[in-house]
C-alpha cells in the first residue's frame, strides 16, 4: 500500500508539477546529480543519512524513509512528504554550507494539530505541515537567524522564525514570510 502510493504521488508530480518547476528550479539543483539530506529528530533521537534524489528521479525507497523519520512523534502516524520541500531543504543546506537538520516538527496528524492549537495561538488551524508540506528545524552548528537569511534568499514558499524557540518554519506554500 505504501509502495503504491509513493508511486503515485511521484507520477503525479512529475505530470502535473514537475515540467512546471523544472522551468524554475534553480540552477544549482538542477545540476545535482544527486541530492542528499542528513537529519536528527531532536523527540525520537533517529537519525537519517538519506540519498532521495539520483539518475534524475526521486528514489521511492528514501522518500519512505523520510516519511517515516518525519512521522508525527506522538501518535506514529506516517504521512508522504513533499519531495518540493526535501529540495527545499537540499537547496538551504547547500546555502548554509551543509549540516544535519535537526528536525522540531514534520507531518502532524489532524489530531496533534488540534493538541498543539489548544496550548498555543501560533498554530495555524489548516497548517501545511497537515500536509507534510512543512517542517520546524534547526542546522546543526549554524546560527538560526542565518539559516532563515538562507531560506529566505530561495523565495521557494512560507519561511517563519521563532527565534524565541530557536528554529525556523519552512514549507511549499507561497512565498511569504513571519
Amino acid at each position: 500500500m505504501l509502495k503504491v502510493s509513493i508511486q503515485r504521488r511521484l507520477l503525479l508530480r512529475g505530470l502535473v508539477v514537475g515540467p512546471v518547476a523544472g522551468l524554475a528550479a534553480p540552477s544549482a539543483l538542477a545540476a545535482a546529480s544527486e541530492r542528499r539530506l542528513a537529519f536528527y529528530h531532536t523527540h525520537t533521537d533517529e537519525r537519517l543519512k538519506v540519498t532521495y534524489f539520483a539518475d534524475g528521479k526521486f528514489i521511492p525507497e528514501s522518500l519512505a524513509q523520510v516519511d517515516r523519520l518525519l512521522r508525527d512523534f506522538r501518535n506514529d502516524e506516517v504521512h508522504p512528504i513533499d519531495p518540493d520541500l526535501l529540495d527545499t531543504l537540499h537547496q538551504v543546506c547547500g546555502l548554509c554550507g551543509g549540516g544535519t537538520f535537526e528536525i522540531i516538527s514534520g507531518y502532524r496528524s489532524p489530531e496533534t494539530n488540534q493538541l498543539l492549537r489548544k496550548r498555543s495561538n501560533g498554530v495555524a488551524r489548516s497548517s501545511l505541515h497537515l500536509q507534510g508540506r512543512a517542517i520546524d528545524i534547526r542546522l546543526s552548528g549554524f546560527v538560526t537567524a542565518k539559516l532563515r537569511d538562507a531560506a529566505l534568499t530561495l523565495q521557494r514558499g512560507g519561511v517563519g522564525y521563532y527565534a524565541r524557540s530557536d528554529f525556523v518554519h519552512l514549507d511549499t506554500g507561497r512565498v511569504r514570510t513571519w
